[in-house]
């Protein structure tokens, strides 16, 4: 059994995953294949809204390890991560290499690829600060996320009850999105690229995040990058079922060269 582990971002919880989570589980379970998916929460986040973020993503790797092993879940895992989840992921995996044996990576952003005003765009600071100054009226502060981070509409006034509901039932503080934002700004990558096979997905479309952040990243690492040509940066939201393929076609594609013999050629094995 392969056991996913998903983590959002920015002040955002499990419950923001939406039906992604379902469609993965779809679209990876060929060969009949169980795969196991559990929602960890960043501190401060969801059911750890009472916990004070840290200013580091390093204690942010620490605290979702010591998650998954207190769920009883065993390495090694597969982390699918967007955002501030997904440095949490590449932290994760570049520190414990033998704890990651696939790494997804959605709109995410790090040093030393990319540059602030790449990582957040600046035409997003004032609806970012707009969203800041609403932070107690739930409806009006997650209209103002949904219109920078959704380029689908067909949900959006469903999206916008329920992500208020998800707010008022597990609010996070104001002091623990600015710890978060201060941490995810301050991250900063081995260049070296994780030990496991990465994905990277990005949106063209992207409002919050400039998607060169994502290119960079492949590029550097020399890792698979699919991009989505009109989602905007919650592509889990956006198109679930293209997020979800994106991720089977790139493990079939592993799988198909794990099963391929060597080349020989004069008696030796080209690998």
């Amino acid at each position: 059994m392969s056991t996913w582990i998903l983590l959002r971002g920015l002040t955002r919880e499990g419950r923001h995953w939406g039906s992604f989570p379902e469609q993965l589980r779809v679209e990876t379970g060929f060969n009949g294949d169980a795969n196991s998916i559990t929602l960890l929460e960043l501190p401060g986040n969801g059911r750890e809204n009472a916990l004070s973020a840290p200013l580091d993503v390093t204690d942010m790797v620490e605290f979702v390890r010591s998650r998954a092993a207190d769920a009883g879940l065993l390495p090694p895992y597969r982390l699918l991560a967007m955002s501030l989840g997904g440095m949490v992921a590449t932290g994760w995996a570049q520190r414990y290499p033998e704890e990651v044996e696939r790494l997804v990576l959605i709109n995410t952003s790090m040093r030393p690829f990319s540059a602030m005003s790449e990582r957040l765009r600046p035409e997003a600071w004032p609806a970012l600060m707009r969203a800041a100054a609403s932070w107690a009226n739930a409806t009006k502060c997650e209209t103002i996320v949904h219109d920078l981070t959704c380029n689908r509409l067909d949900t959006q006034a469903a999206d916008i009850a329920a992500w208020a509901a998800i707010r008022q039932s597990a609010p996070v503080s104001a002091a623990n999105g600015i710890r978060q934002l201060w941490a995810a700004a301050r991250f900063r990558a081995d260049s070296q690229p994780p030990a496991c096979p990465t994905l990277l997905l990005s949106s063209k479309a992207d409002r919050l995040v400039n998607p060169i952040c994502s290119t960079r990243i492949a590029a550097g690492w020399g890792t698979a990058h699919a991009v989505h040509a009109w989602a905007g940066h919650d592509l889990p939201h956006d198109d679930p079922v293209w997020a979800s393929k994106a991720i089977a076609d790139w493990l079939r594609n592993l799988q198909r060269h794990s099963d391929e013999p060597p080349v020989v050629s004069d008696g030796r094995a080209v690998c």
